[in-house]
């Protein structure tokens, strides 16, 4: 299996993702944008997911709900820029903590054995990427990217 790997660089407000997948670009744009698809991988596997909406184009909107016995999650973001198989740039916000809102730059890049994925969040400030660190999120991210990996592998 391949690793995710996270770079957080101190006293900045940038998050770095990157993780290679047994796929095409095509494959990993459609099982990333698919709202029937989201629900299988995105977010930590002891948390279910329900998607509101999720309109993948430029200007459109998404907001999907993470639960578990303790309450729910919601999150929200507008998509900025889309291209089918290479590019999504949106917005990332959780309603937990309103007007921090993240951007977010997901390309997908063709290697010899697949695609990589490569994520950049800039955070507001140094200290909201911090405080998302700190409620877990660099774990949420390798349950995604794990889960996402082997949906991948069930739907090849």
């Amino acid at each position: 299996m391949n690793a995710t790997t996270i770079n957080t660089p101190a006293g900045t407000p940038f998050v770095q993702v990157s993780r290679e997948f047994e796929a095409t670009p095509a494959q990993l744009f459609r099982v990333m944008t698919d709202p029937d698809l989201v629900t299988e991988w995105l977010g930590p596997r002891n948390l279910d997911a329900t998607i509101e909406k999720y309109d993948v184009r430029p200007g459109g909107t998404y907001r999907y709900i993470h639960r578990d016995d303790s309450g729910e999650y919601a999150f929200r973001g507008v998509f900025h820029s889309v291209e089918q198989d290479k590019l999504v740039i949106q917005t990332f916000e959780w309603e937990g903590a309103p007007g921090e809102v993240c951007l977010e730059k997901m390309t997908l890049e063709s290697t010899e054995t697949g695609v990589r994925l490569h994520q950049q969040s800039v955070f507001p400030s140094v200290e909201a990427r911090d405080q998302s660190i700190e409620y877990g999120m660099e774990s949420g991210i390798r349950d995604s990217m794990d889960r996402l990996a082997e949906l991948l592998a069930k739907e090849a």
